[in-house]
């Protein structure tokens, strides 16, 4: 334990009892916990930073679509708007958030709404979308106000959460023994060349129990068009992933990174135009294309831009998620038509 440790490990003790009594109030039915008659799918993690959970949810998405009316309810992070609001032709990142935008651009068919309070986002959701089957929940596993159908818990390859301290020692913001609350848990960006024994390992050290399914997924990134030496541009967590796949397929790639979320101020975008002079052409991702879209950047740089597609993989477990949400999305429906008879 190094001088830094022993300053914060005192202070991730208060804050795990700060959580451990929250959580206790909601245990014991002090707070009060709502849930909704509509099957709810709650995407989230135990750490803060990102481990993927849009680009899960789109997996989700892609998967449940083409035989449920699916849609997708987030807080909106750094939107500036407030309360409930449903995406339409005037959403704009600023209105619901560079992911909600995102998703809404990317799926059409989908019912896309942010709002801080998850219980009176899907009231309203089911009050002006009654056609809507399934609710995807981006990031709502510590919104203990409402109860949600089902939970998959994210925890990334390299960072698995048993490994993992509370805030401000280590990187979690809820208890490790939360888990045990999910119905799901998968490992994310996992290596391409991960083998079955390797899974087996992080299931050993993860001992789940039984009712507890453990999967695994990849990232996968899609064609870039443009040619030569790229410039990478963005305002994610974790941007090393990213990296690491664009200094495979191309030489020279450098690196400018913003923090998570970041809006690309005047100063920002003259920076990245004088520097973008010595490259080839800027790459960028999804999410960061819908920050740029109303800045210089994307007007400026034009068809030296292009974002990088995101997706991901559940490789061999597809089949089992696939088969296992869809029963708990019908028995969900059942159970719904039974109480309102």
């Amino acid at each position: 334990m190094n001088w830094k440790d022993i300053l914060t490990a005192p202070l991730s003790t208060l804050y795990a009892t700060g959580v451990w009594l929250r959580h206790l109030l909601y245990d014991e039915h002090v707070l009060r916990a709502r849930t909704v008659k509509i099957p709810t799918i709650c995407v989230g993690n135990l750490a803060v930073g990102g481990t993927g959970k849009t680009p899960h949810v789109e997996a989700l998405i892609r998967m449940l679509a083409p035989d449920f009316r699916v849609a997708v309810l987030s807080r909106g992070y750094r939107r500036r708007t407030h309360g409930f609001v449903l995406a339409d032709d005037t959403a704009t990142e600023r209105t619901i958030g560079d992911e909600a935008m995102q998703i809404y651009l990317k799926f059409p068919e989908v019912r896309v709404a942010v709002c801080e309070n998850r219980v009176r986002g899907i009231q309203q959701l089911m009050k002006q979308c009654p056609d809507v089957e399934v609710v995807l929940l981006d990031d709502a596993f510590q919104h203990r106000r409402l109860q949600a159908g089902y939970n998959i818990i994210l925890t990334p390859y390299d960072r698995l959460y048993k490994d993992d301290h509370m805030l401000p020692w280590g990187r979690l913001r809820d208890l490790k023994q939360r888990v045990l609350k999910a119905n799901a848990v998968i490992v994310t960006n996992c290596p391409e060349d991960i083998q079955p024994i390797d899974k087996r390992v992080i299931d050993n050290h993860l001992r789940l129990p039984a009712y507890l399914q453990l999967y695994f997924s990849q990232l996968r990134y899609g064609q870039v068009m443009l040619q030569g030496r790229p410039l990478v541009v963005t305002g994610i967590a974790h941007p090393q992933y990213l990296m690491e796949y664009v200094r495979r397929h191309f030489s020279g790639a450098e690196l400018m990174a913003f923090p998570d979320h970041h809006r690309f101020s005047k100063k920002d975008q003259e920076r990245i135009l004088a520097r973008s002079r010595d490259f080839d052409f800027v790459l960028t991702t999804e999410k960061d294309l819908v920050r740029m879209h109303d800045t210089q950047l994307y007007s400026q740089l034009a068809n030296r831009l292009q974002a990088i597609p995101i997706e991901v993989d559940f490789g061999n477990d597809t089949e089992a998620i696939a088969k296992q949400l869809t029963t708990y999305i019908r028995e969900s429906q059942k159970q719904c038509s039974s109480s309102d008879s």
